[in-house]
């Protein structure tokens, strides 16, 4: 019966509503001045709640990196008078799914229930938010899990290469600085430190919440001021300064004895508040991430068979934006790799986009966005996102125009803007063969 009961369950969660053109966001306001973006889908006895405050990672004191993430992993571990045991069970029971991640910009959570729970999930929700217990059996064993995650890290490439790259683009700068902290950071981190991060962090002036499923907005307000009203009014400032990412154009090597190298680079980006930021997102498609028909895909896997998998994407940030782009293959092809991305990098840059490609470009970014609504918990994922880049409540009406309206000559004026030509800034993990380096 148990495995029939996780079966039904396990299909309410991962069922995939048909939304089609139906999808209407609403703005509900809590008598206490909480604000929600929800979308209503009665199909399914579920709610997908999510929420986040603004400030992650990046805020984290000096000497404490690491403390949103372990702050992150210990919400759960026990509240109000439920120790950890108690606090899993009771959720365990009710099929509640609660969880929390840190990011560099922001700190959210996730729940997921059945309406009949609903209850009884936002007031567990409202204990790890309010009175979380950091009691020392949970912290010193979610500790030790951090310290032995962070020594696996060490042995994984695409870690190592990700953090030199973070680390040479924002060498003073708290983006440098990985998410996850390091074994003397977290080592460092104290209950007082988890507790002050509670009190100074959740505002309900920096919190954005969505839902999306099996509510009213009767029901929904009323859930948000029993849920967040206990946090202070305010959070301490969340600001970050703005930073331009230090490109140097040159190339690190990470020696270490494996048999394919992982390799990242890293050129500039926008902001997702920048007026070319549609421009550069056509742009990218066409050179790095549109899959299988990028020119990236085309001239280092389909072409040459010199990768599995070749991509750049954007990364906008709060306080600055980056183009990243990764590739893995063999020692004895990475310099021929390297080879073929720079010249494809500097013949965009010098030669520009055709007509064709834009066109191109722009179906499949339109076409593919209903794509992105596969279940209830993407969508209230998007909707935090859509607060978080103040991009307006009726940005899922309108995205697609913001694509269509870009120009050729929008996109031309982006590669001049954004592409390189002196060179991309490099970081390789392996052992490859005939590449100059510049540790």
């Amino acid at each position: 019966m148990k495995c029939v009961f996780g079966l039904c369950l396990a299909f309410y969660f991962l069922a995939v509503p048909a939304w089609g053109n139906s999808i209407r966001t609403e703005r509900v306001v809590s008598p206490g001045g909480i604000e929600a973006w929800l979308i209503r889908d009665h199909r399914n006895p579920i709610i997908s709640f999510r929420f986040a405050f603004r400030g992650g990672s990046a805020l984290d004191p000096p000497g404490k990196g690491g403390l949103a993430a372990m702050v992150s992993s210990l919400l759960d571990e026990g509240a109000g008078k439920f120790d950890s045991m108690a606090f899993q069970k009771t959720l365990e029971d009710k099929a509640i799914h609660l969880g929390f991640e840190s990011e560099k910009d922001s700190f959210s959570g996730h729940l997921q229930t059945l309406t009949r729970n609903r209850e009884e999930a936002f007031r567990m929700l409202k204990l790890a938010l309010t009175v979380p217990r950091f009691d020392t059996e949970p912290v010193e064993r979610i500790r030790a899990q951090i310290l032995i995650a962070l020594k696996r890290k060490k042995e994984d490439p695409h870690t190592l290469a990700a953090n030199a790259l973070f680390r040479s683009l924002f060498p003073n700068h708290p983006y440098g600085q990985p998410t996850d902290g390091s074994k003397n950071t977290v080592e460092k981190i104290s209950i007082k430190d988890m507790k002050d991060f509670i009190r100074k962090r959740f505002g309900r002036d920096n919190l954005v919440v969505a839902a999306v499923g099996d509510t009213t907005p009767d029901v929904l307000s009323r859930l948000l001021d029993e849920t967040f009203l206990g946090l202070p009014a305010r959070a301490a400032s969340w600001e970050l300064a703005k930073v331009d990412p230090v490109f140097s154009g040159k190339t690190q090597l990470i020696k270490k004895d494996i048999p394919q190298s992982t390799i990242m680079f890293a050129d500039y980006g926008l902001t997702r508040g920048s007026p070319d930021f549609y421009a550069a997102l056509v742009m990218q498609h066409i050179l790095g991430g549109g899959g299988f028909t990028s020119r990236l895909y085309s001239e280092v896997r389909e072409k040459r068979g010199l990768a599995y998998s070749v991509y750049s994407s954007l990364y906008p940030f709060v306080a600055s934006g980056l183009t990243i782009g990764s590739a893995g293959t063999a020692n004895e092809r990475v310099a021929k790799t390297l080879e073929v991305i720079q010249t494809e990098w500097k013949r965009m840059a010098t030669m520009g986009i055709n007509e064709s490609e834009v066109t191109d470009a722009k179906r499949h970014l339109t076409g593919s966005f209903p794509l992105r609504f596969s279940s209830s918990g993407r969508i209230a994922r998007m909707l935090v996102g859509m607060q978080l880049f103040n991009l307006g409540i009726d940005y899922f009406e309108k995205r697609n125009s913001y694509i269509e309206s870009v120009t050729s000559n929008d996109v031309k004026r982006v590669v001049k803007k954004l592409l390189n030509t002196r060179g991309l800034t490099i970081v390789v993990v392996g052992r490859p063969v005939g590449i100059s380096i510049h540790n």
